[in-house]
This record gives C-alpha cells, sequence and structure tokens, in this order.
C-alpha cells in the first residue's frame, strides 16, 4: 500500500504562494455534456488586444477553426471599453491580424495576406464611417514598435543592396532555389545550374522547426543587418537613421520624440549566427565562458530622432530586454538578466548614461515581462506565478512588487490606455477558454469584454482540476493538478493519464487546455504537474533539471503518481502516461523504469540523444542541459538515452511524430518502434505528413483532431471496459 502523501494547497498572497493544509476540491460543472472531438472546431482564441488612444475601444484578433476548409481563420474585432457588443472589422475573405491604433486614434493598422498590396501592413479608417482596408502609405507599416505619439521607429534591413541588384545580372545561380545556390564558403558548385534542384549546405544552422530548411545566415541575400527606421504621422516618408554593420534591435522613441533607445551587440560586432537565434535561447550554442558566468550580449544604445552617432548608455553585464522610457524622457528601464541561469530582474538606467539600479527586490521568486511606466513614476510589469499568471505594480524607490490582477487563470497580451487608468488583456481558466477582459489599473471594476465561447461553454461541460504542491526530493515544492473526469460520481474508481510538457523550460497552468479535457471527456482522470525544470518559478528552479534529465525530474513525476494513484477514487492498476518533446522523451524513459503504467503515448519522442544531436535543428539545447557535445559529455548523452535499456520495456505505447519536424527527426522515433516492434511490445506509429513539432499546437485542424481522437482510443482501449472506450 502506497502511503498517502501530505497535500500542500496554496493561494496567491502578493508576491508570493503561502500554504494551506487542505485539499482544493474542484467542483464539476452542473448541466452540460461531455467534451466531443467536433467541438474543437467551435473554439475561437481571442489574442492581441491593442488599446484605442482615446481609451474608448480596444481592437484585438479572433482566431476561428473553418473545418471544410481543414484551416483557423484570423480576424481583426472591436469592443467598447464600456462595454457591448464585438464588432468584426476586418473581411471574413481575408486573413487579418496584429492591431494596432494610429497615435491619433485615426487608423486601425492590422496584417493581413489580402492580393492588391505590397507587403502586409494594411489600415481602416476610424474616424468616419467604415470602408474597405486600404495601404496607407503616409503611416509607418503596422506592427511598429511602440512611438511617442509623433514618431514611429522599427529595426528592418533594406530589400536588395543595389550592388547585389547589379551582381545577379552576371550571376550564373541567380535563378537557383536559395538553397541550391552555392553558400558562401562553399568549395563545389553544380555542374550544370539549371538541372541542380537540391540543397549545398555548409553552416550549422540549416533548418528550423518553424521555417522548414534555410539559407546559411551569412548568405548576402538572406542577412543583412537591421537598420533603424523612422516615420512622422504627417504624411512624409520614412527615413532611415541608423546605417550600421551591426544590427539593432528592441528600438523605442522617448515620449518627447527626441530619442531612440535600442538594443545592439555589446561589442558593435557585424551579424552573426548567434544574432539571429536570439529568439530561442534555450537553443542558443553552449559556451562555457558565457552560460556559466556572466555575459554581456547586449548594450542599450541612444541615438537622436534624426540620427547621428549611438552612445551607449550603460555597458551592463548581461542580456537586456523590454525597454521602456519613463514618461520624462529622462530614464530607460529594461529587464535584465545577467547570466542565463540566473533570474530576470527590473532595472533603471539614466538616459544620459550612468550604472543601471536593480529596482525589483531578490525577495520576488518570479520572472518579470512586459514593462510599463505609469505617469506617476511606478512600473507595470506581468509574470508567470507558477502555474498561474499576474499583472504587478513596481515602486522603484521600495522595490516591492505588489499584485493588482492574480488568481487561478493565465492572462495576457496586457494593454494600457495613454492616461494608465484602465488595462485590457486576454484571460483563460481551466474550464473557459480565452475571451478579453479590462480593468482599473488598480484591478479593481474588472469587467468581461467578450464572450465568443459562451454558447460552447454552455453545452459542454469542461472539466476543473484540484491544486495541490507536495515536497519532492530534496525537499524541493512541486506544483500539479488533478483534473476530474467527466461525470465523476462517488464511490467510483477511475484510470488516471500522467501528462509531461515538453521544454523542459516549459510548464502547464491554469488555462483552458484541450488535451487535458480530450481524455477527462473520456471518462479518466488528468494529472498534471510542473516538475523541476519547469518555468514560472524562478531561474533556480528552472534550472535544477541540468545534467539531470530523468533523475529527480523523474523522481518529482513519480511522487505525483503516488499521491494520485492513493486516492480512493482513483484505480491504480489503470494508469497511463504521456507527454510530448522533452516529455516525449520522459515517456520513453519512464517505461524503461518501470512497468506501473499500464499504457504509453509519446509525443515528439527522442530514444537516442547522440542521434537526434545530429538531425535537430536544437543542437544548443543539450550543449547548455548537458554540459558539452556528445564527444565532451558521451556518458551522459548515453546513458540518458532511452533506447539504451529499450530491453525493459514492457508498456504497450502508441507514438506520434510529425514527417516535417525538424526539432525531434522521425528517425528517433522509428528507432523507438522498431525496438519495441522486435520485442514484440504492443506499438503503434503514426505519422502525419505536413506537420512540424507544433502539429498539436498549430496543426492542420483535421490532423490536430485526428490526433486527439487516437489519444482517446488507445488510453481507451488498455484503461478502460469496451463499453466506455468509445474514442468519440
Amino acid at each position: 500500500m502506497i502511503p498517502t502523501a501530505r497535500l500542500v494547497v496554496s493561494v496567491l498572497l502578493g508576491a508570493g504562494v503561502a500554504g494551506i493544509t487542505g485539499v482544493a476540491h474542484a467542483q464539476q460543472p452542473a448541466g452540460g455534456r461531455a467534451f466531443q472531438l467536433a467541438d474543437w472546431y467551435r473554439l475561437s482564441t481571442v489574442s492581441a488586444p491593442a488599446m484605442s488612444p482615446a481609451g474608448d475601444r480596444v481592437a484585438f484578433t479572433v482566431t476561428t477553426v473553418r473545418e471544410s476548409e481543414n484551416k483557423r481563420h484570423n480576424e481583426i474585432w472591436v469592443v467598447p471599453t464600456a462595454g457591448g457588443e464585438p464588432q468584426r472589422y476586418t473581411s471574413p475573405g481575408t486573413e487579418s491580424s496584429n492591431a494596432r491604433w494610429s497615435p491619433d486614434g485615426r487608423y486601425l493598422f492590422f496584417s493581413s495576406t489580402r492580393p492588391g498590396g505590397k507587403g502586409t501592413s494594411w489600415a481602416i479608417r476610424m474616424d468616419q464611417p467604415g470602408g474597405e482596408a486600404a495601404q496607407v502609405e503616409q503611416y509607418p507599416p503596422a506592427g511598429t514598435y511602440p512611438t511617442s505619439g509623433r514618431f514611429a521607429v522599427w529595426a528592418d534591413a533594406d530589400s536588395v543592396p543595389a550592388a547585389d541588384s547589379a551582381k545577379m545580372k552576371d550571376d550564373p545561380y541567380a535563378k537557383m532555389l536559395p538553397m541550391a545556390r552555392p553558400p558562401y564558403g562553399a568549395i563545389t558548385r553544380p555542374a550544370n545550374p539549371a538541372r541542380f534542384d537540391g540543397r549545398q549546405v555548409v553552416d550549422a544552422r540549416y533548418k528550423s522547426n518553424d521555417r522548414g530548411f534555410v539559407p546559411g545566415p551569412r548568405e548576402a541575400r538572406v542577412w543583412r543587418p537591421s537598420q533603424l527606421w523612422t516615420q512622422a504621422f504627417d504624411g512624409t516618408p520614412k527615413r532611415r537613421i541608423l546605417t550600421t554593420a551591426y544590427s539593432a534591435r528592441n528600438a523605442v522613441v522617448s515620449p518627447d520624440g527626441q530619442w531612440v533607445a535600442f538594443l545592439a551587440d555589446a561589442a558593435l560586432r557585424p551579424d552573426s549566427v548567434v544574432e539571429h537565434e536570439r529568439d530561442s535561447l534555450s537553443y542558443l550554442p553552449y559556451d562555457a565562458r558565457r552560460d556559466e558566468a556572466v555575459r554581456n550580449e547586449a548594450d542599450i544604445f541612444v541615438v537622436g530622432i534624426g540620427g547621428g552617432t549611438p552612445r551607449a548608455v550603460a555597458h551592463w553585464t548581461g542580456a537586456e530586454s523590454d525597454l521602456t522610457w519613463s514618461p520624462d524622457s529622462r530614464r530607460i528601464a529594461f529587464i535584465g538578466r545577467p547570466s542565463r541561469v540566473s533570474s530576470a530582474r527590473v532595472y533603471l538606467v539614466d538616459a544620459t548614461g550612468g550604472e543601471p539600479r536593480q529596482v525589483l527586490g531578490d525577495d520576488f521568486r518570479y520572472e518579470p515581462s512586459g514593462i510599463d511606466w505609469a505617469r506617476n513614476g511606478t512600473l507595470t510589469f506581468n509574470a508567470d506565478v507558477g502555474g498561474s499568471s499576474g499583472l504587478f505594480r513596481l515602486d522603484p524607490a521600495t522595490r516591492v512588487a505588489t499584485p493588482l490582477l492574480s488568481g487561478r487563470r493565465k492572462m495576457s497580451g496586457f494593454t494600457w490606455d495613454p492616461a494608465g487608468r484602465r488595462v485590457a488583456y486576454v484571460a483563460t481558466s481551466m474550464t473557459r477558454p480565452t475571451e478579453l477582459f479590462i480593468a482599473d489599473a488598480d484591478g479593481r471594476n474588472e469587467r468581461q469584454l467578450t464572450r465568443f465561447n459562451e454558447k460552447l461553454t454552455r453545452d459542454v461541460a469542461f472539466s476543473d482540476a484540484e491544486r495541490f504542491t507536495y515536497k519532492s526530493v530534496d525537499g524541493m515544492e512541486i506544483e500539479g493538478w488533478l483534473m476530474k473526469p467527466y461525470g465523476w460520481q462517488p464511490g467510483r474508481r477511475y484510470p488516471v493519464v500522467l501528462y509531461i510538457h515538453g521544454g523542459p523550460h516549459s510548464q502547464y497552468g491554469e488555462g483552458w487546455f484541450d488535451e487535458f479535457q480530450n481524455l477527462a471527456a473520456q471518462g479518466m482522470y488528468v494529472l498534471f504537474t510542473n516538475p523541476r525544470g519547469s518555468s514560472g518559478y524562478g531561474a533556480p528552479f528552472t534550472y535544477a533539471s541540468r545534467g539531470d534529465w530523468g533523475g529527480r525530474d523523474f523522481q518529482d513525476l513519480m511522487k505525483a503518481t503516488d499521491i494520485a494513484a492513493a486516492r480512493a477514487d482513483i484505480d491504480s492498476t489503470r494508469m497511463g502516461v504521456t507527454g510530448g518533446s522533452y516529455g516525449g522523451f520522459m515517456t520513453a524513459w519512464i517505461t524503461t523504469k518501470t512497468t506501473r503504467f499500464r499504457a504509453a503515448q509519446t509525443d515528439r519522442m527522442i530514444s537516442d540523444w547522440t542521434s537526434w544531436y545530429g538531425a535537430s535543428d536544437a543542437q544548443g539545447l543539450t550543449e547548455f542541459e548537458f554540459y558539452g557535445k556528445p564527444w565532451d559529455n558521451f556518458a551522459m548523452y548515453d546513458t540518458l538515452s532511452p533506447i539504451r535499456h529499450v530491453n525493459r520495456v514492457r508498456t504497450p505505447t502508441l507514438m506520434v511524430q510529425s514527417e516535417d519536424d525538424f526539432r525531434t527527426p522521425m528517425g528517433n522515433a522509428e528507432l523507438w518502434f522498431m525496438a519495441l516492434k522486435k520485442q514484440n511490445v504492443p506499438v503503434e506509429l503514426v505519422r502525419y505528413p505536413r506537420s512540424t513539432h507544433e502539429l498539436s499546437r498549430s496543426g492542420e485542424p483535421w490532423l490536430l483532431v485526428d490526433r486527439l481522437g487516437r489519444l482517446r482510443q488507445w488510453f481507451g482501449y488498455w484503461l478502460q471496459s469496451p463499453a466506455q472506450a468509445v474514442g468519440q
């Protein structure tokens, strides 16, 4: 008999989490039927809100699914902040997203792929009766960086330099596909350019999960430094105010319209491969000098709105982001991370130069993002608070962060009116898909502005989850949830499926998630946790699994399983396990360590780390997590590869893998499938075409729903009676 673990249930109190002894019981919604696969097509997703300059309207993107066309559809909608029915502002026949207002409120800009224009920036007049969207050349493009009200600024590269255009006339490879042309530094050449349509590679980074195969970063026609452009809202054309050999990023105009702050390489070096990988920090090449100590990847620079020579504001040792000016244009706030394994903090620096000052205390466990500077001198930021999220007010004088919005939910897309009196945002909870909300600056008078999913939530009884925390090995506190099956009845015992997230530096949280609702509707408990290595709990927790994948993180998961298995309403003989990416690796790893799970399902799995290293687009992940390349630390790469222990596996396994997944390529799944097959372990491999690592999140709707159905069928077959395993 497994002893019952002591559960500690927590509530949000200020910037931390306080424990209360007991159990938080989720209430099964009254009425409504179980979630069915067809319901997935009815879901609306609200995102990217933008408050108007007058604070009277919010524009946002609504994403729906067109089942008959097997596609998602994006539209721009607008709703009054005082309440009322939201209105669609873009054509249902075109794709539109990323709404942004002109500073005077006359135009609503958005991105669209509609035909008949140059580029993707379109606009709708908002100060007169509606009409067709048009492209307005005297205004900056949609999606530019924050403005001063008089100027917009953004970082971009020229199209094709004139010198290159002239060279292309005599270029024998000009008509070849980008990756067929001999890349920079190549020794071999095609015998006949017209007859070679393959790919030639000399750079390590030649494929991407998001973009497929990509030309090398040193190819002149592909990568050039991003320069600063500015444009006034008076009809004058755009101007380039920076011409450098290095890229400018994160540009913001001062409120007085006189200065532009931006980030650039600390030593002002020309673009490099790393320059174009900064958006995926976890996958950067491992560098012991950079990753084991403080580093200085970028610095803050300022240049006049009319151009000139940029000057460094501060040579701060660390990685800066999220620049924002003070209302009086005298200071700059930013989020800084001293080293790769340090928690992010908030800093202030004088715009004229000086030493940055940390203004968020170290006692704040979580990590800030999205800074805004209020007129009263305080700062606001949002942060993940474990599996929840919150909006905080920061007083730079006291270094204390006070919660404004919190609770068991996930919030995103915070957008303020210019006066800083109200904030709009998207929120979701376990039983409620995304909707748009608004609240006063102090978090009071919160109101829901949209109800796109109201009919769906009336028809379907989505399952809630009990939240609990528990002490794992080394005394580390872990957050977990247990979602009740649809139609739960006292006195009955139910199967349970353990879900493991990817990353590992990501998280599960307090938001509506189709994967969990899918199995709960099938009549199963769903157990999900954030073991060490997850994000949302501060950098020390996030990197606590480094060099120890499959060790203490495995024990975190097993302790949660022990807690679930000890419940009177869970049948510990009918347990399943599933996960994707890192979770796919961990699922396979678990089946090599224990036979307590009756069935398993792997998504985007990894069976051999050395093989994965050569085939993936993310070598920097294991270079960092496993302390080097395979030949630097072969023992770790080898012993942590599930394939080395596959002879112990007896668990029936369903495998899902995408044909175009460059993050976790197909070869690792093929290796695992064949190993299980040769040992007579029940196994099925489902290979999805035209799909990448993002199949379960943004893949083709038909394929995504097909996958959800197979999870129901697989776990229903192994964990339920034939009458229950309907696989609807």
